[in-house]
């Protein structure tokens, strides 16, 4: 018997198995997911942990007397441990945006959506808040129980807990969010003085209510409504994806049973139909209706299922991760196919490239600009003058002595400084200025050459392209 796995969109009135029905017909019904315990579950805690301790580890970590990570945006420069980044860089973070991409594709293709179940901050966030409202109201069945129940006092202080400790995590969270954007002792400083600049309360606040819903309120609407993952996910799958599937063939026909009763005389499947799988589900689908675009592949079906399984003393597996392929009995791909070869070339070929542009990126910049309020000026000394101004950025960490060096026409005399100190992430402005006889001059328009080199470093200079302009004449004589 081969089994297809089905892609099912359940309609509004379908997708009830595992919640409880709000008091208003507008309102969607509330998922209460029941904790379980497994492998699964040990590998989504660990990532929450990990995830949640780098989130605000980072921003204390301090790089070549700076912080190793900070988006300074009132200076227009990003730093990322030994690298400084400018707006002239923006194109890098494209490469790196492009990279990402089709790393996601890549692991979509092979393993599903286990970035929505695994790592994805709605879900890493949405799972704190969850610990939480346990913490503070107790079980499935005692928070669906106190839902249903009448005011009183021990449900107001148990409701009343649960959201101040939610208004705490989105707090931290938003603090944590803007540690990235203001070196962090200024910040704690100012914060702790409540001395912050108005748009950073305003960045504050927002994040603290943007969390406070998404996690606490919107939870599973969000995968489901709010996020086009879902919904383009199908076009990165193929027979081979690693996908979670309830394994038909070996669970049907459904049905309760004792222990140690010969079911397979009752015409029944391993399926206890006990409805764990549902009950755990963080978006409240029942697997057993076949691969639907809710399923964020966390797995926590697989883990109550194999919990009810040893139970019962059946083998482990009838929810599992699995592929359309073997559920069918037909050979695997594994890794070598087409579509993961492909997204593997790409991935590869853009992070070359991002490793290369990196790598061989100058760390100073030079920049030209020409007075455009006239294109040459004749001095009270009968000589033919163009002024430039000279925009020199230190990309490095540490401040560097440019000397400047012109390479053009004979007989040019350049007026400016000869070398200029720029601190490290400093842009400085540098007007010179060019001077040269009519007499000497062969075109009005004539291509010149400014460079900087560094004086601690030879290897580092650079070089910027201009033009001397003069009068046509000079040309006819």
């Amino acid at each position: 018997m081969t089994h297809k796995i089905p892609l099912h969109e359940y309609k509004a009135d379908d997708r009830h198995v595992g919640k409880i029905r709000s008091s208003s017909a507008l309102t969607p019904d509330k998922i209460y997911p029941k904790a379980v315990k497994g492998l699964f579950e040990k590998l989504r805690s660990s990532a929450v942990y990990i995830i949640i301790g780098t989130y605000f580890f980072i921003p204390w970590l301090e790089w070549n007397g700076h912080q190793a990570i900070l988006f300074d945006l009132p200076e227009r420069k990003f730093y990322f441990f030994a690298y400084t980044f400018w707006p002239q860089d923006f194109f890098l973070l494209s490469l790196v945006a492009i990279a990402a991409a089709f790393g996601l594709f890549l692991i979509t293709t092979y393993a599903g959506r286990v970035w929505c179940g695994y790592t994805c901050p709605q879900t890493v966030w949405t799972k704190i808040f969850v610990w939480i409202e346990t913490f503070a109201e107790g079980s499935r069945n005692q928070r669906i129980k106190l839902a249903s129940s009448p005011w009183s006092a021990d449900k107001i202080r148990k409701i009343l807990l649960k959201h101040a400790l939610w208004l705490l995590v989105s707090t931290l969270t938003a603090i944590g969010f803007l540690a990235y954007f203001a070196p962090i002792p200024v910040f704690i400083k100012q914060l702790t003085a409540l001395a912050l600049d108005p748009w950073q309360w305003f960045w504050l606040i927002f994040f603290t209510v943007a969390t406070y819903v998404n996690a606490g309120w919107m939870r599973e609407q969000v995968c489901l409504h709010g996020c086009p993952y879902a919904r383009f996910q199908s076009i990165m799958f193929d027979a081979d994806t690693l996908i979670v599937s309830y394994d038909a063939a070996r669970g049907e026909t459904r049905g309760a049973r004792k222990r140690d009763s010969d079911y397979k005389k009752q015409g029944l499947g391993d399926c206890v139909d006990c409805m764990q799988c549902v009950q755990v589900c963080p978006t409240g689908i029942d697997i057993r209706n076949g691969l639907q675009y809710e399923c964020i592949s966390c797995a926590a079906c697989v883990d109550a299922c194999d919990e009810i399984m040893g139970k019962m003393g059946y083998e482990k597996g009838l929810v599992r991760y699995t592929t359309q392929n073997a559920l069918e009995n037909k050979p695997t791909q594994g890794l070598m196919r087409p579509r993961i070869i492909t997204v593997s070339v790409l991935l590869a070929a853009v992070g070359l490239t991002l490793l290369v542009l990196l790598f061989t990126r100058m760390p100073a910049e030079l920049n030209v600009i020409k007075d455009r309020s006239a294109l040459y000026r004749d001095t009270s000394m009968g000589l033919i003058e163009n002024n430039y101004i000279l925009k020199l950025i230190n990309k490095t960490q540490n401040a560097e002595t440019f000397r400047i060096k012109v390479n053009a026409i004979d007989d040019l005399h350049y007026r400016g400084p000869r070398e200029i100190r720029v601190e490290a992430g400093e842009v400085r402005d540098v007007p010179v200025s060019l001077e040269i006889r009519p007499d000497l001059m062969t075109h009005a328009n004539q291509l010149i050459n400014f460079r900087i080199v560094s004086a601690q470093n030879s290897d580092l200079q650079v070089q910027a392209e201009s033009r001397f302009i003069g009068p046509l004449w000079v040309e006819q004589k």
